[in-house]
């Protein structure tokens, strides 16, 4: 039967379809780990996703004979763009059976969607933002991915290879483990930089009162730690507050470490969580009926894995051994939390002074992941 390839309007009912479909073409996957299905809603609509202030995006349905059989989402990020001078169709959140009539549709919907606004090039998998799951796994297909993370089948690579698609930029990740004891030489250069520098790491207890000190410079940041990474913009003022009213409330405050200089101004930090991937599996990516049961008990349980969300130091400080007094502070919250393994989630391949910060530890590569482009024609 023919495929047609239809755009979808942001109403939920729609946009619930189109997150099902990717759900059940991984149903009986072992390392398959569904989105939180409310986040994914809400990443997909312009009333929950505040990067839609310099983005217009457009989802697609692939129907074959009145079944679903492959989704894309089409994004123009403007602020993007405008940085980089491209003019670059992002696609992102796609799934697809393994048949090359519906890749093909779909692709060349998100191809002619980004020629009517006058963009000549495709690449992906990207989300709106960088904080968004990125880039399409080629390696690792046996390892259960992260909850920040993208899983996909090993045939989405070979459909990319005979549409001409290239390879824009790879992510690698980590699989750390969690040592006995801090690294005898980390400790030194934690100590050395701590004095160096007059650093010191604050701990809270209390959710509200990070939010309150922290939840801004957190974020602000990030924005200067990243500025130059590959598809990265800078967060604006409400989508700052909306990663503050979202994360800040559910992370467990032993697993964050923010380093501050002697007037307590934010130079580095740490957030970690334990890992959600067991529960959003338990749980289907859905909190009711009962997972949110699921979710609250790894938040707040025990787990063997810890997932490193957002690492980042201040430019300024960049190299001189802060990842150190980040690390010492946090290894024996990890330890003493039983976590066994810690996934580093991606970092771009060529990113050397991020992944120099592991040297001290065991650990192994275990996956990478791929950005594609092709031009349109």
């Amino acid at each position: 039967m023919t495929v047609t390839v239809h755009p979808i309007s942001t109403d939920a009912d729609q946009l619930r379809q189109y997150i099902n479909f990717q759900n059940r073409l991984y149903k009986g996957s072992s390392c398959y780990v569904p989105p939180l299905f409310s986040d994914q809603l809400n990443t997909l609509r312009p009333e929950g996703n505040p990067a839609y202030e310099f983005c217009e995006a457009q989802s697609f349905l692939a129907i074959r004979n009145g079944e679903i059989v492959g989704c894309i989402t089409a994004i123009e990020n403007k602020a993007a763009n405008k940085k980089t001078g491209h003019r670059q169709v992002r696609f992102g959140y796609m799934d697809f059976i393994d048949d090359a009539e519906v890749v093909d549709a779909l692709f060349e919907a998100v191809a002619d969607w980004g020629r009517k606004r006058g963009l000549t090039e495709m690449t992906g998998p990207m989300g709106f933002t960088d904080l968004d799951p990125e880039g399409m796994l080629i390696e690792g297909f046996d390892e259960m991915g992260t909850q920040a993370t993208i899983y996909n089948y090993p045939y989405y690579q070979k459909h990319m290879e005979r549409l001409g698609f290239g390879k824009e930029v790879d992510w690698i990740e980590f699989r750390i483990k969690i040592p006995d004891a801090i690294p005898d030489k980390y400790s030194r250069i934690a100590e050395i930089v701590a004095r160096k520098y007059g650093l010191r790491v604050v701990k809270y207890t209390s959710r509200k009162k990070i939010a309150a000190d922290y939840g801004r410079a957190i974020f602000e940041l990030v924005n200067e730690a990243y500025k130059d990474l590959y598809g990265f913009v800078p967060l604006t003022d409400r989508q700052i507050q909306h990663y503050i009213d979202i994360y800040l409330g559910v992370l467990r405050l032993e697993d964050v470490a923010l380093v501050v200089d002697k007037d307590d101004r934010l130079v580095g930090l740490g957030i970690s969580m334990p890992s959600l991937s067991e529960a959003l599996r338990k749980s289907g990516g859905k909190m009711l009926p009962f997972g949110w049961y699921h979710l609250l008990r790894a938040i707040k349980g025990h787990a063997d894995v810890v997932d490193l969300l957002l690492v980042a130091v201040k430019p300024e400080y960049q190299g001189k051994g802060v990842n150190a007094l980040i690390f010492c502070d946090l290894i024996p919250q990890y330890i003493k939390n039983g976590y066994k393994f810690a996934e580093s989630n991606v970092e771009l391949e060529d990113n050397e002074n991020v992944q120099k910060q592991w040297e001290y530890f065991e650990r192994r590569q275990h996956r990478r992941r791929r950005a594609w482009k092709k031009a349109i024609e």
